[in-house]
């Protein structure tokens, strides 16, 4: 088991070298979930992740042992695979990274980028982690787990105390679970500093593996997410002796309330979070009776999201929102029809942002045609208002 005395010894090697970063509270985050939110903001980091808190401890822990080291190697869906690329660096290691073979792009250059030698292998982050121990054996590198390592966890726990210390009334910390690393951590960092607070760790359903693994059940596992950085197949041993002691419940999060909660983190916050950081707020926005009412700490543990995935996060949010709208508008196929339904649309306060004229392509009789639309509108009342006044003119509007 990690102690506190080994979390104290991370922070002293890390000390200068990872940035202590702000944590503050959401007031609006907290007016919408209904209890008071505080934001870790790991995604401030210089690679944007808290991975490299545990990363550098390991590297600086083998630094400096004075044993021979050839070099190291890790296998990470990304955020590990930058830390300890980026660290490697700074100290003049040589670094092999192993990634699944659909890692996204960003994630992958990010770590060429910190002179990295990347192997792309697998389909998942267990196939890359064999994989990486095999070229660990053959290479003589030293491994550096992603999370079941006791140095790992000492150094991930490193924010556990900063949280509390910034924010010492926290009575609830509801903190995002792949293989465990960062929760391990944390909760032996808080249950040395301030016992009675309630630790919850949350889990996306396609990924319930310390969560089958800790309560007993028999969730069926999924094969992607746009939480991959916490797509687990097998949770580690340690963090889940560490979890099974510490933790007090674990909780899972679908794919809707990952979005949703990386959507309203960069709307209202004005911060990029990938889907595993934006897991702890999710878990606020599925359970607001669980949390109702306590002083809740977030972890925002990453934001190195990819940049289509993120726009197309926004474009489904707009569309829950009632902000982008697609209709469907059948009308006689007479000259300046086209001209006639964009101007309703237009006085109605709607902005277009497609439009598919089809007549082949469609059911209506051979002198009809049907127009589909694209709509930016403010809300589902405006989307309804659309289709009032399209339809008070004679056309047959709806919403599809």
């Amino acid at each position: 088991m990690v102690t506190y005395t080994d979390i104290e010894a991370a922070a002293a090697r890390l000390a200068g070298q990872v940035l202590d970063t702000p944590c503050v509270e959401s007031r609006t985050l907290g007016e919408i979930v209904g209890a008071q939110v505080f934001l870790k903001f790991e995604n401030l980091q210089f690679t944007a992740s808290f991975k490299e808190r545990g990363a550098l401890n390991k590297l600086a822990a083998l630094v400096a042992s004075g044993q021979p080291l050839k070099g190291v190697i890790a296998a990470s869906a990304g955020n590990h695979a930058q830390g300890v690329a980026h660290h490697a660096q700074r100290l003049g290691l040589r670094a092999v990274i192993v990634m699944p073979q659909h890692t996204p792009t960003v994630k992958v250059e990010r770590t060429r980028g910190f002179g990295a030698e990347v192997v792309l292998y697998g389909e998942t982050f267990d196939e890359a982690s064999e994989h990486a121990l095999a070229l660990a054996a053959a290479q003589g590198l030293a491994f550096v787990h992603p999370f079941d390592d006791p140095l790992v966890i000492a150094g991930q726990g490193t924010i556990g105390v900063e949280m509390l210390r910034t924010q010492p009334t926290l009575d609830t910390l509801v903190i995002a679970v792949g293989g465990g690393g960062l929760i391990s951590g944390i909760a032996t960092a808080v249950r040395h500093l301030k016992p009675g607070v309630e630790i919850v760790g949350v889990q996306t359903s396609r990924f319930p593996a310390m969560v089958n693994a800790i309560k007993g059940t028999a969730h069926a596992q999924g094969h992607n997410t746009i939480a991959e950085g916490i797509a687990v197949g097998q949770p580690g041993q340690i963090t889940r002796e560490i979890i099974r002691a510490l933790v007090d419940d674990l909780v899972l999060v679908d794919e809707g309330d990952i979005e949703q909660a990386v959507l309203m983190l960069l709307e209202i916050e004005k911060t990029v979070v990938e889907g595993a950081g934006a897991a702890g707020l999710a878990a606020l926005l599925k359970y607001p009776q669980r949390f109702k009412g306590r002083k809740v700490g977030l972890v925002l543990s990453g934001g190195n999201i990819d940049p289509l995935l993120l726009a197309a996060i926004i474009e489904r949010g707009m569309v829950r929102a009632g902000r982008l709208a697609r209709i469907r508008v059948g009308a006689r196929d007479t000259p300046g029809v086209l001209a006639r339904i964009t101007a309703i649309v237009a006085e109605a306060g709607a902005n277009i942002d497609e439009v598919h004229h089809q007549r082949a392509f469609s059911t209506l009789s051979a002198q009809s045609v049907e127009v589909e639309l694209v709509l930016q509108t403010r809300n589902p009342a405006h989307v309804s208002e659309v289709i009032a006044r399209l339809a008070a003119a004679g056309f047959d509007a709806r919403v599809y």
